[in-house]
């Protein structure tokens, strides 16, 4: 049974690859700050899988606390690194932050790992693409000035990983370039959990369907889009999930076309953000306050990704479909209202 370091593993997407991971048979160890999410997942993993995983409430920026980590689980096999402040607006206003959090996280766990041979699969972004010059976006599409602080640490972490991978037979890397997860397990037992008001769509939509938020904001109309809101390729959280498993898969079986390799995880199909809030309504029943906003700065106008690459080569497609999305983050609403963690 390999051993699979997951960092920031009690978040929206480590906790449903956590999950995704003990039912592929890896032992899981999780690391996390508990910075943007709760202690209660290790409960709710737990009660889906029937297994609890090891837990170390560690903050990777503390490079002497990763060093001792590691050197001391030497039979960890592979990495998949969540770990990373995430919210494209705070990221504008707090550049900061975001620079020293996911550059220093990352460069730790690199460091800690030196002379061993290890397994990294990258959580990315789409982001790292900006606007694209046409759509959808493939992998050898070019990488733009970032639109944020966020999308930037993106771009430089994987400048860092392949040039690391390139010097370093040991590393052997793949970067996930994620469109934008969505959705909850089937089981309504985590989901997404953010701390404070939402800086997402979709769970500020269940909030307010709910009746912790006020109306839901699009933020801008006027974009070149058929509806005039933004478009995004949504994925829903547990086919994102099976992603990692399947990069996993392929390092192991050895079967990299060299020590970095990067792949688009999304469905290869964009919608705009007024198609969710009306997805959400027919899919559930519940009707949604709305209103019509200002644009937000750092905001894509539209992007979805081509996905063949990863569903040749990772033996990866996603299966679930916005109305799955919208119901199964609905159904996890509803049962943290009732079962606050």
């Amino acid at each position: 049974m390999n051993k699979i370091l997951v960092t920031g593993g009690t978040g929206y997407i480590g906790s449903h690859t956590v999950v995704e991971l003990q039912q592929a048979g890896y032992e899981v160890v999780i690391v996390d700050n508990l910075d943007n999410s709760s202690i209660g997942i290790l409960d709710q993993i737990t009660k889906i899988s029937g297994i609890r995983p090891t837990f170390h409430e560690l903050d990777l920026c503390e490079e002497e606390k990763v060093k001792d980590l590691i050197a001391n689980n030497p039979d960890i096999s592979g990495v998949i690194h969540f770990a990373a402040h995430k919210a494209v607006g705070e990221s504008v206003q707090q550049p900061l932050k975001y620079y020293r959090n996911n550059f220093f996280s990352l460069i730790n766990l690199l460091t800690a790992f030196a002379g061993r041979k290890v397994n990294f699969v990258f959580s990315s972004s789409c982001t790292v693409y900006g606007q694209p010059d046409k759509l959808p976006v493939t992998e050898e599409a070019p990488v733009k000035k970032a639109e944020s602080p966020y999308g930037n640490t993106k771009q430089i972490s994987e400048e860092i990983l392949s040039e690391t991978a390139s010097v370093n037979p040991n590393y052997h890397i793949i970067s996930l370039r994620y469109f934008n997860p969505v959705g909850a397990h089937e089981s309504a037992l985590i989901g997404e959990l953010p701390i404070g008001v939402p800086q997402n769509l979709v769970p500020f939509i269940t909030q307010s369907a709910i009746g912790k938020r006020g109306p839901i904001t699009v933020y801008g109309s006027d974009y070149n889009t058929p509806d005039g809101s933004c478009i995004r390729d949504y994925i829903h959280v547990v086919d994102l999930a099976k992603a990692h498993i399947a990069a996993l898969r392929r390092q192991e079986a050895e079967k990299m076309s060299g020590n970095y390799e990067i792949f688009n995880v999304g469905t290869g199909k964009g919608s705009s953000v007024l198609e969710v809030i009306k997805a959400f309504e027919s899919s559930t029943g519940v009707k949604l306050n709305y209103k019509i906003g200002e644009r937000r700065e750092g905001d894509v106008e539209q992007v979805w990704g081509d996905v063949s690459k990863a569903e040749q080569e990772l033996n990866w497609k996603a299966g679930l479909g916005l109305d799955e999305m919208m119901r199964s983050a609905w159904a996890w609403e509803n049962y943290i209202n009732e079962h606050p963690l």
